[in-house]
């Protein structure tokens, strides 16, 4: 009963934080891996596309284990999001009085947008998947995963929307890789500067290399 009692408690919700933020920090950075074969031309990106739907056959059928990715993803960003809701709601609750003058106690820029930040990417991810999963934004070509690519980042506006979606990312990825590790017991003297010099690399590298497709297809170095 305690155990199930856990997800419940205020570390249990921030235990859920860590594990499902982990899942989905682990998935971002395989993402960008991908999306930067586009600069092998369309050839190789179209086989890294289909590729991803026939990993794992003959063990698992067409597609299945990216279903089951999928699946994953879906589960590990509503209990994230179910999380950071329910610690806002008891964060709200245990004020009992409210100051005249507010002062931000050792937070920083990152941390103080957070709930912003998770809105816009939560935002993004649902446009994300209308633009190049289910095709509702721009011309889209269900076999040709570069040409839909190639068309939906010739638009600047869209190209712009997601480098703000990026910049976004870039601090709660900051915020987020630094929580995780203090909330799984690694927040030692010891190694807080290379947890802090890993988040920093994590919110840059990650970000960054997502923005050089959409920028390099703006400006027509990918045709």
């Amino acid at each position: 009963m305690q155990v199930l009692a856990l997800p419940r408690s205020s570390i249990g919700k921030k235990a859920v934080m860590a594990v499902t933020g982990f899942i989905w920090i682990g998935y971002v950075a395989l993402h960008m891996w991908g999306n930067l074969h586009i600069f092998q031309g369309a050839e190789a990106f179209n086989h890294y596309a289909e590729f991803l739907r026939e990993v794992g056959e003959p063990v698992l059928s067409y597609a299945q284990l990216l279903w089951i990715i999928r699946i994953v993803l879906i589960v590990a960003i509503a209990a994230h999001v179910w999380s950071a809701w329910d610690l806002y709601l008891a964060a709200r609750h245990a004020r009992t009085s409210r100051y005249a003058v507010t002062r931000v106690v050792q937070a920083n820029y990152a941390s103080r947008f957070m709930r912003i930040g998770g809105v816009v990417i939560l935002l993004f991810i649902i446009f994300h998947l209308a633009h190049f999963t289910w095709g509702w934004v721009t011309d889209f070509r269900r076999s040709d995963p570069y040409y839909n690519l190639v068309v939906g980042f010739s638009n600047p506006i869209i190209v712009i929307f997601y480098l703000v979606a990026l910049a976004a990312l870039a601090l709660h990825l900051f915020h987020g890789v630094w929580s995780m590790f203090q909330t799984l017991g690694f927040n030692s003297r010891r190694w807080d500067s290379a947890i802090r010099g890993l988040a920093v690399f994590v919110a840059i590298v990650i970000p960054v290399g997502f923005a050089t497709v959409p920028i390099a297809i703006l400006f027509g170095f990918v045709k």
